[in-house]
């Protein structure tokens, strides 16, 4: 797919890795997970688990990714 078929979409071509990285840089764990309330934000917080935990859960890669518009674009 290349990047002219969804010229819509702000998150084309941005892996969940690279949102959630951004979003730590920016708040920091403690921040982000007082903005998005889940467990892997607030109890011992790493890359590895969010992104086992956003990838299973729906609802909750959506906030993220909600987050990460709001702030960056």
């Amino acid at each position: 797919m290349t990047e002219s078929a969804q010229p819509n979409n702000p998150l084309h071509g941005k892996t969940l890795e690279f949102i959630v990285k951004q979003l730590v840089w920016h708040y920091d764990w403690p921040e982000l997970g007082r903005l998005i309330r889940i467990e892997c934000f607030l109890n011992n917080p790493s890359l590895k688990s969010s992104l086992k935990f956003l990838r299973k859960t729906d609802w909750a890669r959506k906030k993220v990714e909600k987050l990460y518009l709001d702030t960056f674009h």
